[in-house]
């Protein structure tokens, strides 16, 4: 299973029952075949009944725009544009708090990739787009003794890790658009990390914390087995890195 690619709940209702689940499975099935904007309205369905479901659920529904959705806790706080905040720490000669205006006033990029889960699912030629993770870094000023950085999230629970020569890639963005829109609760906004050319595990929602450390410290799921070094592998059919 792939928990970090979806939504969890905001503490408020009661668990997805029986026969909304049995509905939204046949809405699934019914819209796999429909429209595309059939298809986003599923999507967004989905994302509000996951936000609602402690139990996860609604990872097992059959498309929400491919996704699927889980979570590692039963609630997760939303955050807007007056309560995000985005801190670098650790092993840095400027230490820096962002609120979701600052990412924005930054140098946007934007990509276009396949997400792959880990599990086999895949949503083909995604584009997410946000601030490069080094430019955050080089305005940190990394110190010398620094290999590796860390992620912590606003869900309390989920973390990740980099090594230093991986957060500098290009293609690895604090993220702050999903398909050419301000990410959602669900997705993981308003701010995810997205580390295109590894599994979506490693792509943690709900980013608060930026931490270079030094060392390497393996996160929520490498913790329980998954791989540290998660580049998209022949496992699926892919290039050990597609966008080398």
């Amino acid at each position: 299973m792939d928990p970090n690619t979806g939504a969890g709940s905001d503490g408020h209702g009661a668990p997805v029952g029986r026969r909304l689940v049995l509905g939204m499975l046949g809405l699934g099935a019914g819209a796999m075949a429909a429209a595309p904007w059939l298809q986003g309205r599923l999507e967004a369905a989905l994302g509000a009944v996951a936000d609602k479901d402690p139990t996860g659920v609604t990872g097992l529904l059959p498309n929400g725009g491919g996704f699927r959705y889980y979570s590692v806790t039963s609630s997760v706080p939303h955050r807007d544009a007056d309560s995000y905040r985005l801190t670098v720490d650790g092993l840095v000669d400027k230490p820096a708090e962002y609120r979701l205006a600052d990412l924005r006033a930054l140098p946007q990029t934007r990509l276009v990739r396949d997400v792959q889960c880990v599990t086999g699912w895949r949503v083909p030629e995604t584009p997410f787009e946000g601030v490069r993770l080094s430019t955050l870094l080089d305005a940190a000023g990394v110190r010398s003794q620094a290999k590796a950085v860390r992620f912590t999230c606003f869900d309390g629970a989920y973390s990740e890790s980099l090594t230093l020569d991986q957060a500098r890639r290009a293609d690895v963005l604090v993220a702050l658009k999903l398909r050419d829109k301000p990410l959602g609760h669900s997705h993981g906004g308003p701010v995810r990390l997205y580390v295109a050319p590894m599994y979506f595990y490693k792509s943690a929602k709900w980013l608060s914390g930026i931490t270079v450390t030094d060392e390497v410290r393996p996160g929520y799921w490498e913790d329980r087995g998954y791989d540290v070094d998660a580049w998209v592998g022949r496992s699926n059919g892919r290039d050990d890195d597609p966008t080398a």
